[in-house]
């Protein structure tokens, strides 16, 4: 398993002092101490010379502002001299905002986008080659010299730089961070927690359990299954077939590593029995019959009711907002955390859900646009980022005494009321400031104790669950989610991910035109196909759609891509 490892620069540590809270706050007045307890030891790392800069930052996903008298955003302007408005996507698609913003001529300081060749071709970001040279060990910690190539754009220019996947020292994740077949442990426990390996094993115990619990313990009637549809995020609905059949995330084709050939898993016979069972659900009532039409806002908010009981998704698109409510509300005490399981077509097949390597998607990341006002401190705050230590705990610990304590051995840790209270949606966006899309941590500090984020730290994790979760995982032998889902361990190939590149396809070449056409129908047909009450006559209709897009186009140019690395 690839890991980053991290040199210590400085044999001196400095002393941080903690801060004195009031009533569960920080006190956001003091200056020069965030009161972290962690040892600041990168020696690219510098403090503010004083004057603040605000920065603005617009990230083409839905998320939460912060208040903007946030007091861990006070406290890091106090010391490190930035301070980030961030905006997030409302109302519009990643696609649509980024054509607006272009349009207007005018761009926030900061700016990651999905869609990052439109900024690109429109002139929008400054080069970060030369900055990137100034600062040696963030270039040759956050990324090995392979991997900043493939950020590199056609003109020769790297524009941005993803801040997530990096591990830091030894891996402590315990969280399957990737996608999964979902389902809520209250169904597991009441049904004796059955070894569920298919998909046709998963919908039965769906069908029985709804049968036998047709309603939450107040009354709200269950749903079985929900699709996620809308938008980029159709994912939700469209590429199981590559990990039912046994395949790692490559996300937009499937590579065949013994004959190193570019496959197409939409066309796939695990693709067809998968959406044949989906088919086969809904037309037994099992599946939302809203999941077509509703937006992503209306899917968590769906989800944040306890009233699903399974889906496919990403773990961070949901389970980072999902959790948190289910938390404040009791509704983890009721059996409604989702635990993944690792589905395959067949039973006894190898699954490859889990990613265990670092994974480099060089599709998109932070970039800094032309209409930044301190091009250099922009930067620097991201090498800060990355490589301050007492900056990356303060943005996911959180302040000393307030957020977290620390044991006599040195080992960070939460109480129930800080659980609680880190929860808690009006505190976060008053008091805590991740800076969420500005380079981060996974594994191990520069400590070598304590984990980067809390949700990794081995203690907190198993304190932090629910006793129905907790009963779940003991039931499976499991110590973590990846220990759920049970994917073969094993280093994925110098190409992965291959979605990184064709997300950066463009309507210039025949490969990019199919790409694009391949998205739309897709999006048309396969709601479509789930719904029929004929499903084959529906699919033979949706392969002619869909061959009609020329996808051995598409096909073709990954295989280029691929024999890059031949």
């Amino acid at each position: 398993m690839k890991k980053k490892l991290i040199t210590l620069m400085l044999a001196s540590a400095m002393v941080v002092s903690s801060l004195a809270g009031c009533g569960g706050k920080a006190d956001s007045a003091s200056t020069g101490n965030n009161g972290t307890g962690s040892d600041n030891t990168s020696a690219e790392s510098s403090q503010s010379s004083g004057e603040v800069t605000d920065f603005t930052m617009f990230i083409t996903m839905p998320g939460s502002e912060i208040n903007s008298d946030n007091e861990i955003a006070q406290m890091i302007a106090d010391k490190w001299g930035v301070k980030i408005k961030e905006t997030w996507l409302t109302g519009q698609t990643a696609a649509e905002a980024t054509g607006t913003l272009i349009a207007s001529g005018e761009y926030p300081d900061y700016i990651d986008s999905d869609d990052m060749s439109l900024l690109v071709d429109a002139g929008a970001l400054v080069p970060l080659d030369e900055y990137i040279d100034q600062y040696p060990e963030f270039k040759e910690t956050w990324f090995t010299p392979e991997e900043w190539e493939k950020f590199r754009q056609p003109d020769g220019h790297i524009y941005w730089i993803n801040p997530f996947g990096n591990t830091m020292g030894e891996s402590t994740a315990t969280t399957h961070n990737d996608e999964a077949f979902w389902i809520q442990v209250r169904v597991l426990e009441w049904a004796g927690y059955p070894d569920i390996q298919t998909m046709d094993e998963y919908f039965q115990l769906l069908e029985d359990y709804t049968a036998a619990n047709p309603t939450m313990e107040d009354g709200t009637p269950n749903i079985p299954y929900t699709i996620l549809c809308e938008d980029w995020r159709y994912f939700c609905i469209e590429n199981a077939g590559q990990f039912l059949a046994g395949y790692p995330n490559d996300g937009s084709v499937i590579v065949n590593k013994d004959t190193m050939t570019i496959e197409d898993y939409n066309t796939s016979e695990d693709t067809k029995k998968y959406l044949q069972n989906l088919n086969t659900a809904y037309n037994k009532g099992l599946i939302d019959t809203e999941f077509a039409t509703q937006t992503y806002d209306e899917y968590i908010a769906k989800l944040s009711t306890g009233r699903v009981l399974g889906m496919i998704d990403q773990w961070w698109d949901f389970a980072y907002t999902v959790n948190d409510v289910f938390k404040q509300q009791g509704l983890d005490k009721l059996g409604c955390n989702y635990v993944p399981l690792g589905l395959t077509t067949e039973d006894g097949m190898e699954n490859r859900w889990h990613t265990y390597d670092d994974t480099v998607n060089q599709a998109s990341g932070v970039a800094i646009t032309v209409d930044c006002k301190d091009p250099d401190k922009a930067f620097k705050f991201i090498v800060d980022c990355a490589m301050d230590q007492e900056l990356h705990d303060l943005r996911f610990w959180g302040v000393k005494d307030v957020d977290y304590n620390v044991d006599d051995e040195g080992l960070y840790y939460r109480t129930d009321d800080q659980r609680m209270q880190c929860s808690d949606t009006s505190y976060q966006a008053s008091h805590l400031c991740q800076y969420s899309y500005m380079p981060q941590w996974g594994g191990t500090s520069r400590d070598g104790k304590n984990a980067n984020k809390p949700e990794e730290q081995p203690s907190e994790f198993q304190l932090d669950m629910a006793e129905p979760l907790k009963k779940c995982f003991e039931a499976y032998g499991a110590d973590t989610y990846p220990d759920m889902i049970g994917s073969v361990v094993e280093t994925n190939g110098p190409w992965f991910p291959m979605y990184s590149y064709s997300n950066n396809f463009t309507t210039d070449t025949p490969g990019g035109v199919a790409w694009a056409k391949m998205g739309e129908v897709k999006h048309e047909w396969l709601p479509k196909v789930v719904m029929a009450a004929d499903f084959d006559s529906v699919w033979d209709e949706y392969m002619t759609a869909y061959s009609a897009c020329k996808p051995e186009d598409f096909i073709g140019e990954m295989q280029e891509i691929l024999d890059t690395f031949k």
